[in-house]
């Protein structure tokens, strides 16, 4: 019975974060609760398979849409790349730095995001690259360490962040900015996923119904997205993130 609510809640998250990004905040909270007595380096480990099967098979379905997405490739090659060898660290300090000192941070950032986005009715609906040659990627770079960083130390609402991202910072539309997202995400989940394997924090037979699950969530969320345009996703995101903002404020305040 543990299994089969771990995979339903799996499939939610893999659906959810297909389109904004948060799928976190629907997987690790169950699995934390439903796994009692096993490590939180393990529950992120194992969780990491299911987010990175997820969010590659999003990847794909954005990538073979017949909407042609006009994404800088090199720019979020480079952001990508540079995430996953900040992911790796992130991932290596878990140990050694406290998480609740990231929360207020995270919470008021995510509070700026959801009323910018509220304020902005145009927020992501027309898609006009602004940044170009140098500037774009030293933008890269910055967003691939700090939110590469913020994935493989703590992860939860890092799909959205990259969102934000993507259309606050690089002008791309919401769509446009989910196919990105979801690059440098895949590669962030490769690092931190290799780093927990590697040191034995993966319970494979969960894992891997749970990766199913998220798969078949993914293909169905990332088709609605391309079928409902950006306006769906634009109030879909809103949701997301003021559900997240209230997690972490009662995580910060409540307790």
């Amino acid at each position: 019975m543990t299994l089969v609510l771990l995979c339903l809640f799996a499939f939610l998250a893999g659906f959810i974060d297909a389109m904004v990004g948060g799928g976190g905040l629907i997987q690790l909270p169950a699995m934390l609760l439903l796994l009692p007595g096993i490590p939180v380096p393990t529950i992120l480990g194992t969780s990491k398979v299911a987010g990175l099967s997820g969010t590659a098979v999003a990847l794909q379905r954005y990538l073979r849409s017949p909407t042609k997405l006009d994404i800088r490739w090199r720019t979020v090659a480079i952001t990508a790349l540079v995430a996953g060898a900040f992911a790796l660290l992130g991932a290596r300090a878990v140990s050694g730095l406290h998480k609740e000192a990231v929360r207020p941070l995270v919470l008021g950032l995510l509070v700026l995001m959801a009323i910018y986005t509220a304020w902005r009715k145009d927020f992501g609906s027309l898609h006009a690259p602004r940044l170009h040659g140098k500037r774009e990627i030293l933008t890269g770079v910055a967003l691939g360490a700090a939110l590469g960083f913020y994935d493989g130390f703590f992860g939860p609402g890092t799909g959205s962040l990259l969102l934000f991202a993507f259309v606050g910072l690089f002008g791309y539309d919401f769509i446009a900015a989910s196919a990105s997202a979801k690059l440098v995400n895949v590669a962030t989940n490769v690092v931190s996923l290799a780093f927990f394997a590697s040191t034995g924090q993966v319970l494979y037979k969960v894992a891997l119904p749970m990766a199913a699950c998220n798969m078949l969530g993914s293909t169905l969320g990332a088709r609605m997205a391309l079928r409902r345009g950006t306006g769906f996703v634009r109030v879909l995101f809103l949701v997301v993130v003021s559900a997240f903002i209230l997690k972490l404020s009662w995580e910060t305040f409540g307790a």
